[in-house]
């Protein structure tokens, strides 16, 4: 046979197609071998990215207790009926009887419309709810119905198998026991802020579920408290298919690390009967003048030898309860509108008010260690003297009266009498000087500037607890930065008896009567005793803590604060430290604090002490300091209330006992309450009884 041309393949076609194939091949492998090899960590990880989901597991928050074990704050479960969209039935009218048993039993609305929220926001049905649930995430469960009762819970338990996609579930919530009796120093839980959802999320928090401190202990100063009581969530790897099904778990487990529990300084008792004490005494006065005349008050009780925080009360206050659950829209409006009372805020230490003659303990101690005076010289009080008010050494002054709350005088008054007797006079004359008797102007502001910040005045005291303000005591430099204007005569005698520009905490003016009860130390004030774990065991313990003693003869730099502070949080030292520019350089001799406690002992015991007869305990020994502090803001303005010589008040007194070895100092403030002796003398005097008759109980309990 001949060979056909047509039906030949030249060579080198044939030659070509195999370089084409093979060309074709070493792409087809190039491109595998990039895939699997090169690049196939990176597609594994992608692939692992859509194929397993990182679930987070919540640790149980921290529990806290009172100093008898007095549990204040517990987690207990909250009931919340769950829907999986995905897991529901095919047929519409099953679903309808699925929803309709949820609303029946639960409450909540079969159909409502109404905006998105975050979960367990009541407002919406159950269709809005599921149809959520079904956009976002079909194969997870969507809460419907929470906080509902543990008999429903139950129910709708038992006929699970019959409501398919239908469970129930038990999460942790908190439960304070003493409700807004400790709101203010307990505080409440929140939602994650946008703003922080990167920090906690890097934590290991999830924005949508966990919540954190937003207010007293459960958060503590910059948050140190919100990191101990949290504790660590867990996490587990789960499979699940492209829907988004769970399939299994895949891997170990990290198991969650509960937070840990505290033990607080705080008596709930003694809570409780300051409380009463201070409601009692503001709804007396708002009834006997027809209106809302004091929206405010404070009480706290201290130990002045350890700084420990016995009762802490700031009214008005809130019911930390209702934003457990969530925090509701009204109720929060509610407690930010009334600006005059502010519940939201712990008056306790983060407010300012002008401390009266409170703050003339600062000026008694300051003239006496100076020897501006002696304690056995008198000075003469006519009820009334005038001064020139000058505002620069050349300037020949204007006359400007300053009088004596006893408008006829006290006559002649040594050092203790003019503390007993709370002599505006005697004060003016030591504190700003007076012709022919107190020469070179007295302690001056310079004095006043150098004793009020070795009280405790004019700089946080470093509390456990967020939004201590640091009050002020001012001087030239500050009037003149602040008010463009130069320090006046006038402006020494209102400093020197705690008026003008003079603004102090509650817990500054405890301080300062506590340091010289008890020797002149100034303590840490802190609410946290102990941090315990699970089991009870102490893992940190909070030791009193001298800040600086005025009285040992010995500077304490601000530096070596750490050093006799061990225990003290660092957070809190530093607040300390960088709040002051130096150490209070300030020695006084113990003969000037005993003085100054013998004239605090006849505030109480002299017939015509401030407080004799309205605060003195039947058995027990005390001394204090009464306040009348005048005050002028913008509601008492509106109210053309604020006339010179008439100005409203508010009263303070502040107290210890047993006068001869102090266990306990407490002082009580009241907005526009008036004379200190009348309204708050007998809170204090109520809240002393009450301690000495719950330390009998005890005694009495222990035998």
């Amino acid at each position: 046979m001949n060979e056909n041309p047509r039906l030949h393949i030249p060579a080198t076609r044939i030659r070509i197609t195999y370089v084409i194939i093979i060309v074709i091949l070493l792409v087809f492998i190039g491109r595998l071998f990039s895939l699997q090899i090169i690049q196939g960590e990176a597609y594994r990880e992608i692939a692992d990215e859509n194929r397993f989901d990182e679930v987070s597991l919540p640790a149980q928050r921290g529990v806290i207790y009172d100093r008898n074990d007095f549990q204040l704050v517990r987690n207990i479960p909250e009931y919340r009926i769950m829907v999986t969209p995905a897991l529901l039935p095919d047929s519409k009218a099953e679903q309808e009887l699925i929803y309709k048993r949820i609303s029946d039993l639960t409450g909540v609305p079969l159909d409502q419309e109404g905006p998105p929220a975050a979960p367990c926001v009541p407002g919406r049905g159950v269709l809005q709810l599921v149809d959520e649930g079904l956009t976002n995430r079909p194969f997870d469960a969507w809460p419907i119905a929470c906080d509902v009762d543990e008999t429903v819970a139950r129910v709708l338990r038992e006929e699970q198998i019959d409501l398919p996609g239908v469970s129930v579930i038990a999460v942790p919530v908190r439960d304070y026991t003493t409700g807004e009796l400790t709101a203010a120093t307990i505080g409440y839980l929140g939602p994650i802020p946008a703003g922080l959802a990167d920090y906690y999320e890097e934590q290991g928090f999830l924005k949508e579920r966990d919540k954190i401190g937003y207010a007293g202990i459960e958060v503590g100063f910059l948050g140190m408290y919100q990191e101990i009581l949290a504790g660590q969530n867990g996490l587990k790897l789960v499979e699940r298919d492209v829907a988004g099904q769970y399939l299994r778990d895949v891997g170990t487990f990290t198991q969650p690390i509960p937070g840990n529990n505290m033990r607080l300084t705080i008596d709930t008792r003694l809570q409780a009967a300051a409380e009463t004490a201070l409601r009692n005494r503001m709804d007396f006065i708002n009834r006997y003048y027809g209106e809302e005349r004091t929206p405010l008050g404070v009480v706290i009780a201290m130990n002045p030898q350890t700084g420990e925080i016995l009762a802490m009360v700031s009214l008005p206050t809130y019911e930390n309860n209702r934003f457990a659950r969530f925090i509701p829209q009204d109720y929060y409006q509610q407690l930010e509108d009334d600006t005059r009372g502010s519940p939201l805020t712990n008056h306790a230490i983060a407010s300012e008010f002008p401390p009266g003659s409170t703050f003339k303990m600062v000026t008694a101690i300051g003239a006496l260690n100076e020897e501006v005076i002696t304690p056995s010289r008198t000075l003469f009080d006519p009820g009334k003297i005038t001064i020139e008010n000058k505002y620069f050494p050349q300037d020949p002054g204007k006359a400007k009266d300053f009088v004596c709350w006893n408008r006829d005088g006290h006559g002649d008054v040594d050092f203790v009498h003019g503390i007993a007797w709370s002599c505006n006079v005697y004060f003016y004359k030591i504190g700003g000087g007076y012709p022919g008797e107190i020469e070179d102007g007295g302690l001056g502001v310079t004095g006043i500037n150098k004793y009020a910040p070795a009280l405790g005045y004019g700089a946080p005291l470093g509390i456990d607890l967020p939004g201590e303000e640091d009050g002020l005591i001012p001087d030239e430099d500050w009037k003149r930065i602040n008010l463009g204007e130069n320090w006046s005569t006038g402006d020494t005698y209102n400093t020197v008896v705690g008026q003008g520009f003079v603004a102090a905490t509650p817990l500054q003016v405890l301080t300062s009567i506590a340091t010289l009860a008890n020797g002149g130390r100034v303590m840490w004030p802190h609410i946290v005793d102990e941090i315990l774990d699970g089991e009870g065991n102490i893992i940190q313990s909070y030791e009193p803590c001298v800040l600086w003693d005025i009285g040992d003869g010995v500077l304490t730099p601000l530096e070596e604060i750490g050093e006799n502070c061990p225990t003290m949080p660092p957070e809190l030292r530093d607040l300390v430290q960088n709040s002051r520019s130096e150490s209070p350089d300030v020695l006084v001799d113990p003969a000037v604090i005993e003085f100054a406690q013998t004239g605090m002992l006849l505030v109480v015991t002299d017939p015509d002490g401030t407080a004799h007869g309205r605060a003195d305990l039947d058995t027990i020994s005390s001394a204090g300091k009464t306040g009348t502090g005048e005050f002028c803001d913008k509601v008492v303005y509106q109210q053309g209330l604020c006339k010179p010589g008439e100005w409203p008040t508010h009263s303070w007194y502040v107290a210890y006992a047993p006068f001869e070895n102090p266990e306990i100092a407490v002082i009580a403030f009241v907005y526009y309450g008036g004379e200190g002796a009348v309204t708050s003398g007998p809170i204090v005097r109520q809240v002393l009884e009450a301690y000495f008759e719950i330390k009998s109980i005890d005694a009495a309990r222990a035998q």
